[in-house]
């Protein structure tokens, strides 16, 4: 960690949200975890929705361990100005994210949900089909 710290307020690290560009907050410090996006264990996804907000809970649910808290310091870029923090999440859509992304991502879960009672449906169609030629 540099002896010179940098602050950081909250307005300007949330900008920071996307794939290419990730910073998270945790304990108090700013990360940049932009290099780590494809290392991350548990995807990019995970570290992304860690960002616009304080992630020190969801880093310490997870029970990160020794190793993975030593290799924070070098993504360390500064600490927070914690009294810029909202006590609430903000949400914040990036630049690549809008409404009909969002909406593909519905229809892709209905999606996933529907084509396995569709596939059991045409089983049932075709073994009552087979069985009444057999007949």
């Amino acid at each position: 960690m540099a002896p010179d710290q940098k602050t950081f307020v909250f307005s300007e690290v949330s900008k920071h949200n996307k794939t290419l560009d990730c910073w998270v907050i945790i304990s108090g410090k700013v990360f940049d975890v932009t290099p780590f996006m494809e290392d991350h264990p548990g995807g990019s996804e995970v570290l992304l929705a860690a960002t616009g907000k304080d992630a020190t809970n969801d880093f310490e649910d997870v029970g990160h361990s020794e190793e993975a808290r030593d290799l924070m310091d070098k993504y360390y870029i500064g600490k927070i100005d914690k009294s810029t923090v909202p006590a609430k999440r903000q949400y914040v859509l990036s630049e690549n994210q809008n409404y009909s992304s969002n909406k593909s991502g519905f229809i892709v879960k209905i999606l996933q949900f529907l084509v396995p009672f569709m596939i059991l449906g045409l089983g049932f169609a075709v073994r009552a089909y087979t069985k009444e030629k057999s007949d």
